[in-house]
């Protein structure tokens, strides 16, 4: 896939930029299902903050938007590979992202990276190096920053699951020692759960990254771009994006009262 995306977007930049190749009549928004309250599937539709801001901005600037759901996140990144979606919000700016994707330079929000772990089998936890040679979980697709990426595929046993229900199962029948997720989408999925005395976050966190929105390379609605970064710049400097956060964190975390 990385070989015929590298190869497309050099026959693009020979004759013409991708961006003139073909007409932006819309958007094709879509985000990782299963990462609430930045974004996730509600059975319905796509939902969460990442989604209400990039409408928005959208919106803001008259350009057409269809929030579309493509599955489970490794879906989402393969579609914005092929061009089949056109913009993801929102995600890590990590380097292997870049072969694919466009990032704003305005950062949404910071995303902290927490280890979730049973509440009666918590351990010792300093820094990364205190997983070693215990059993991981993480979602499939998820990227974390900060170098932490290429430590966990050096030195740590990790297993992949499509959903995050799935390791925290795995974690309450004792199949794996910790899962590492997005602290705020971990709170909001126990307490959509009711399992919040359960597991606890272990502190410090493993990251602490900021989520950005990108546009597919292959996509013409790459255009966009630049006045896409200043309407965000204008929602960051209004407040209009944490009220947004705050708003869709607060209705996940209402019925625990967390």
């Amino acid at each position: 896939m990385k070989i015929l995306t590298s190869a497309v977007l050099s026959l693009c930049a020979l004759f013409y930029s991708c961006a003139q190749a073909a007409q932006c009549n819309k958007v094709v928004l879509s985000a990782d299902s299963d990462y609430p309250p930045l974004h996730w599937y509600d059975g319905k539709r796509l939902t969460g903050a990442s989604i209400e801001i990039a409408v928005t901005a959208l919106q803001a600037l008259n350009i057409p938007v269809e929030v579309r759901y493509a599955g489970p996140f490794h879906q989402v990144l393969r579609g914005a590979q092929s061009g089949e979606i056109d913009m993801i919000s929102s995600l890590k700016d990590t380097p292997e992202r870049h072969e694919f994707l466009s990032f704003t330079s305005v950062p949404l929000f910071t995303n902290p990276i927490a280890l979730f772990v049973p509440r009666e089998r918590k351990f010792p936890y300093t820094g990364w190096h205190d997983l070693i040679g215990k059993r991981g979980g993480v979602t499939q697709g998820n990227q974390f920053g900060n170098g932490f990426d290429d430590f966990l595929k050096k030195n740590l046993t990790i297993e992949t699951q499509q959903k995050v229900h799935m390791s925290f199962t795995k974690l309450e029948l004792g199949q794996l020692d910790y899962l590492i997720t997005g602290y705020y989408s971990g709170l909001a999925y126990l307490a959509s759960a009711g399992q919040q005395d359960k597991f606890v976050a272990l502190r410090p966190f493993v990251t602490q990254t900021d989520n950005f929105i990108a546009f597919a390379k292959l996509s013409p609605c790459t255009v966009h771009l630049k006045e896409l970064n200043r309407q965000l710049e204008r929602m960051q400097k209004s407040g209009a994006l944490k009220t947004i956060l705050d708003k869709h964190t607060a209705l996940l975390m209402a019925p625990a009262k967390l």
